[in-house]
Formats: C-alpha cells, structure tokens, sequence
C-alpha cells in the first residue's frame, strides 16, 4: 500500500472528525467501482487505505462511544476485504453505516437522497 503509507497521526489529527470519517467514507466511495468481477487487486488495495485511515482514527478517537461503534464498524470492513467477491450491497451498506457515525456524514446522506437513504441506495 502506497498511498496513505507516509500519513501520520500528527497530520491526521488536524483533521476534524467529521472530516475524518468523510475521508475515510470518500475511499469506500471510490472503492466502489471495483465492485466487479476481476478488479480484485484493485478493491483489495482499497480496503488496504481504508482500514488504515480507520486505524489512524482508533488511535486519536477521544470518545469513547465512537471508538467503540468504530471498532465495530473496522470488523465489518475486514469482513469484506477478506471476501474474495464481497457483495456490493454489503459494500453499500458499510458506506451508509459509516457515515451515519457522524453528523457531518449524516448531512451528506441527506444531502445526496433527501433521507438518511436506504442502505442500497448509498
């Protein structure tokens, strides 16, 4: 894994949360093209940058209930990067899962659907 390889918790932390978890919710966003058949390699390093991003943000969470629901979430997504064609649906859902942690990613649901969107729709 190349990209987010050098990022440092120092540099991560001048980030908000919510602007965090937007990060981290724009690599699934993008990851989500590789959602056919034959883009292993590609959906494979995906889940790489956004397990780290999540990584980094476990280490500076400061409360306690969103590290808990991240950790939480973390499982899921080792989940799909474990699976050798994970269902796009899944993908989806851990997508609007995330974004729900916050209120900015909750904003950006709404924003995009007019509702918190059903979890296929993200």
């Amino acid at each position: 894994m190349t990209q987010h390889a050098s990022l440092t918790v120092e540099r991560w932390r001048t980030f908000t949360p919510d602007q965090r978890l937007l990060m981290i919710a724009n690599e699934l966003t993008r990851l989500t093209s590789s959602m056919t058949p034959g883009l292993a390699r590609s959906r494979e390093l995906g889940y790489e940058r956004v397990l780290r991003l999540t990584d980094l943000t476990l280490e500076i969470a400061g409360r306690a209930a969103l590290r808990r629901e991240l950790l939480r979430w973390r499982d899921l997504v080792a989940e799909l990067f474990l699976l050798p064609e994970p269902a796009p649906e899944a993908h989806h859902a851990a997508l609007r899962a995330l974004l729900l942690l916050s209120p900015a990613g909750a904003e950006e649901l709404r924003a995009r659907y007019g509702s918190l969107a059903p979890e296929g729709n993200v």
